[in-house]
């Protein structure tokens, strides 16, 4: 078997059989930089770019040496240019130990996007993978054509609303099990009774799935990666995501997948009937009818629409007593000291990616990309003005906002304003949206409870940044 596509005028090679062997031989892999970990992934197919997101562990060599994955991911590459990647930690990417943050792992796709050349892409995901292209859709729509979901998880940890999650006892057993299990057949084999029950008597296909999980993680990787999956919320993003959504699921997985879909605005859902695994590519009824459907949906989206509305992470400060500071130094000292200040906030905003929006006097707006880079890039600021003899109050929110003219607007950004009018002196002051989004940074927060904000209805929970981010830049600088 041997296929290949145009892209660009370049010729690329899809999927190579080697006679001798009977195995089918694997695009390249290619690798991206992101921050300071190597992403590796694989391009092949022809037309569109569609990036896929894999919900589970992955490694890029041992998945294709399972056929009926190649069969399915087959089925993308006959309609798509199609991009791949292990996620970081796992399979032939960098390992990790620490737990990765959304916002880290949403900047792998940028830059496996980067590296193979693709302006905009459809994303695919499924599962606990759905988040990490959520947040891209909704903070890159420029990027992102369309989304695509299969039984899409929203959040880790159970909640009021979100009944379907574990609980917080049940995360710690089943942390317990991964930690003391992963790699042993006994645990492998009773992952599969759970996850791909209809394959539990293939024994070809519980030697593959053995080896594959085995070269996806290491023990300490498994268990960095399930706490991810626990600490990741992205249910207050979905309503930010203003670019076409298709949602499949399987009909055990009906009420997580309305209740992603229901947030999203103008999503679709679709049904796979019959379909019981977590494994939708074993079932090749249902990866015909996601195939068809997938390709019919993308070709009938309008390529020049473009976004009005983005996630953004708005960042507000402003001087603590700037009026008492200019009664005391007089005018030409405040003016000076005021000049000083702005150069430093500058240049924080500039390492952490920040755009100034708008100066008031003694105070910045900015937006960012990345909640992550906003706290880092807020604490820096208060620790450097401090040379100065100067306090600050800052306030960072994410939510959906406007695009006019190139700049950010809306009611983000007056939330931002009001959660820093909340901040005491030297506080850097997070809505509970920016706290969730950053679980697992290792960036650590004190509540301070629920706060009516002016102007803003109803009661928002605020959290402080806990003293010594500043002095960690990070690797999302």
């Amino acid at each position: 078997m041997e296929g290949a596509g145009i892209h660009g005028g370049e010729r690329v090679a899809v999927f190579q059989l080697d006679v001798e062997n009977r195995c089918v031989q694997p695009p390249e892999i290619r690798y991206a930089r992101s921050g300071d970990v190597s992403v590796a992934f694989q391009v092949f197919g022809a037309g569109s770019d569609v990036v896929v997101v894999r919900g589970s562990l992955s490694d890029l060599s041992s998945v294709w040496e399972q056929p009926m994955f190649v069969s399915y991911i087959e089925g993308f590459a006959e309609f798509a240019r199609v991009i791949m990647f292990d996620k970081r930690g796992m399979g032939l990417s960098d390992r990790l130990r620490e737990v990765p943050t959304l916002e880290a792992r949403m900047d792998d796709i940028r830059a496996v996007m980067d590296e193979a050349g693709s302006e905009r892409a459809a994303l695919f995901a499924a599962h606990e993978g759905a988040r990490i292209a959520a947040l891209f859709a909704a903070t890159y729509p420029e990027r992102t054509t369309a989304l695509v979901l299969h039984d899409p998880s929203a959040r880790g940890r159970r909640g009021a609303d979100y009944p379907w999650a574990r609980s917080d006892e049940e995360w710690r057993v089943w942390l317990r099990e991964v930690a003391d299990g992963w790699g042993t057949i006994d645990f492998f084999e009773r992952q599969l009774r759970d996850y791909c029950p209809t394959m539990v008597g293939d024994t070809e296909f519980k030697r593959w799935y053995v080896r594959h999980m085995r070269q996806s993680a290491s023990p300490g990787a498994a268990v960095a990666f399930q706490r991810m999956v626990m600490e990741g919320n992205v249910t207050d993003v979905l309503p930010a995501i203003r670019v076409p959504t298709l949602v499949f699921h399987r009909p055990s997985s009906t009420e997580p997948a309305a209740y992603v879909a229901g947030r999203i605005s103008g999503a679709v859902t679709m049904v796979l009937d019959g379909l019981v695994d977590g494994y939708l590519w074993v079932n090749p009824a249902a990866t015909d009818i996601l195939l068809r459907e997938t390709r019919s949906f993308l070709r009938g989206l309008d390529a020049d629409a473009k976004p009005e509305r983005v996630l953004a992470t708005i960042l507000f400060t402003d001087i603590v007593g700037s009026t008492e500071h200019a009664a005391k130094l007089g005018d030409s000292r405040w003016k000076k000291v005021l000049r000083q200040h702005h150069a430093l906030v500058r240049q924080r905003l500039a390492q952490f990616r920040g755009e100034e929006l708008n100066t008031m006097g003694d105070g910045f707006l900015a937006s960012f990309d990345s909640p992550g880079r906003a706290i880092r890039s807020a604490c820096a600021i208060r620790d450097d003005v401090r040379s100065l003899g100067l306090e600050i109050r800052a306030g960072v929110h994410t939510g959906e906002s406007e695009v006019l003219e190139g700049k950010i607007g809306g009611i983000a950004v007056h939330i931002a304003a009001r959660v820093s009018a909340s901040a005491h002196p030297g506080q850097v002051l997070v809505s509970s949206t920016v706290k969730d989004l950053v679980a697992g940074s290792g960036i650590e927060f004190d509540d301070v409870g629920l706060h009516a904000l002016k102007g803003v209805p109803g009661e928002w929970h605020l959290y402080e940044v806990r003293a010594g981010v500043g002095a960690d830049i990070g690797s999302l600088a």
